[in-house]
């Protein structure tokens, strides 16, 4: 797939592009929190094999499941999955599919280039790979046993300046940056 545009994006740019993202959600739509949509898809994924979601007319969705988590909010859940076409189901969907878009509208950066904040690496290897999967799978975990994620959490939370978001962003930060000081070491 070939576009026009092949610049990196200015950390700068990438930053304001993001802040306006979330606050049009915030004014237009709600603020902006993804983790709730896995649960949804696991239970379309289980709806297919049994019939974890329900027609339930004296529900307040119109929707129930003996499930008590997909249960839970009158049936809010088990209602998404009944009905998964809905805002925040689409915007993951958009979330991966802009990723995908921006990855190849943008060329690569080089290693030479002072303006890039990133870390590099000579080349990616499996050790990063399975690291960077195994922390998304913990963050995702502790974001559904906290009920929020890092976007609905630290994002859209810090810009509605809620004090659990401020909050969470100095634990993420804390525990982030020394792990990746140990992961992305560089050898002297």
């Amino acid at each position: 797939m070939k576009f026009l545009y092949k610049q990196q994006w200015n950390w700068k740019i990438s930053g304001l592009a993001l802040g306006l993202t979330f606050l049009l959600a915030v004014l237009l739509v709600k603020p902006i929190g993804v983790s709730t949509q896995f649960v949804i898809f696991d239970g379309i994924v289980w709806n297919l094999f049994s019939d974890v979601v329900v027609e339930d007319n004296s529900s307040k969705t119109g929707y129930a499941s003996p499930n008590a988590y997909l249960n839970k909010s009158g049936g809010k859940y088990a209602s998404n999955i009944a009905n998964p076409l809905n805002y925040s189901f689409v915007f993951v969907l958009a979330m991966v599919l802009g990723g995908f878009v921006a990855s190849r509208m943008q060329s690569n950066a080089s290693e030479a280039d002072s303006n890039n904040l990133a870390v590099t690496c000579d080349k990616p290897d499996s050790k990063r790979y399975l690291t960077v999967f195994f922390g998304g799978v913990l963050v995702l975990f502790g974001a559904r046993l906290a009920g929020g994620c890092t976007s609905g959490h630290m994002m859209s939370g810090m810009m509605q300046t809620s004090l659990s978001g401020y909050l969470f962003a100095m634990g993420a930060f804390a525990v982030a940056v020394p792990v990746a000081m140990l992961m992305y070491r560089r050898n002297a």
